[in-house]
């Protein structure tokens, strides 16, 4: 009989996820800079592609059966899983980018939203930037709960508290979470955005997660368009995605798709990120 792979890497196998997770910040870093008004997200993915090949790795996001892009784009009512499209972006406009690169056969894989500016619309500008804001600094501080949790649920318990904290009201997706990351994008275990009854395996030395909240301003309440990939809300309220994948070993937490291993993002909760040997 053979037994299930175990969810926690050895220390020559977070050594190899280095690189990928490299990768896919440096795809992401490229896409960040060209987003403007008029520029397509189609445009973004190529860019995003362009960078993964000529460092020697390839989309695990084109790997998934079904999806040819390089990046994920999901504009405004979108949250999660949008096509890239001809459609130039306009001012104002929230854009969540998700990417991953694969290499050597280990994975990558990260998120982030930004606000188009626009001039004309402070106020829109700002709403849709306190979403993202309050999206990531959940992100964050579910990462900085890794450092110290027991167990993988006590992320989404301090996530969904920091959303709250936040008193905007926000909703937290419920269908679409987090996952273990190795050899494939999407491995066990699921990693929940908010509080659960079982909070789950053992946070221990050789746990790679993706940490992934997906916050709308309105009802949690998402249908799939008709392209079988887009996740929108039903109340046409915006969406916000931030993502990175996260090392556990022997010094502590390593981000793999952070540059600096997460130290900035960490900072504010008193933890250093130690690199990994």
């Amino acid at each position: 009989m053979i037994g299930r792979r175990s969810i926690y890497k050895s220390p020559a196998q977070l050594r190899a996820m280095i690189e990928p997770g490299l990768i896919t910040a440096e795809a992401l870093r490229a896409v960040r800079e060209r987003i403007a008004p008029g520029v397509t997200t189609l445009e973004l993915d190529a860019v995003a592609d362009e960078v993964i090949r000529s460092r020697g790795g390839e989309s695990n996001f084109q790997l998934v059966r079904g999806y040819r892009h390089t990046v994920c784009a999901s504009v405004n009512a979108a949250v999660v899983h949008g096509i890239p499209d001809e459609r130039p972006l306009e001012p104002g406009d929230i854009l969540s980018i998700d990417a991953g690169a694969q290499f050597r056969g280990w994975n990558g894989d990260s998120a982030f939203t930004v606000v188009v500016p626009d001039p004309d619309r402070p106020e829109l500008v700002a709403a849709r930037q306190r979403l993202s804001d309050v999206t990531e600094q959940s992100l964050w501080a579910g990462i900085a709960a890794l450092a110290h949790a027991r167990h993988i649920g006590e992320i989404g318990d301090a996530i969904q508290t920091s959303i709250e904290s936040s008193g905007e009201g926000y909703g937290i997706l419920r269908d679409y979470v987090g996952h273990g990351i190795g050899r494939k994008m999407h491995e066990a275990p699921s990693v929940f955005n908010y509080r659960v009854a079982d909070l789950g395996p053992e946070v221990k030395p050789g746990l790679v997660l993706a940490i992934e909240p997906m916050v709308v301003a309105g009802s949690e309440e998402t249908f799939t368009e008709d392209d079988d990939w887009t996740v929108s809300t039903v109340d046409g309220t915006d969406g916000s995605h931030w993502e990175h994948s996260v090392a556990v070993h022997d010094g502590g937490i390593w981000v793999l798709t952070a540059p600096d291993g997460g130290a900035a993002g960490l900072a504010p909760y008193g933890i250093v990120p130690t690199e990994i040997v």
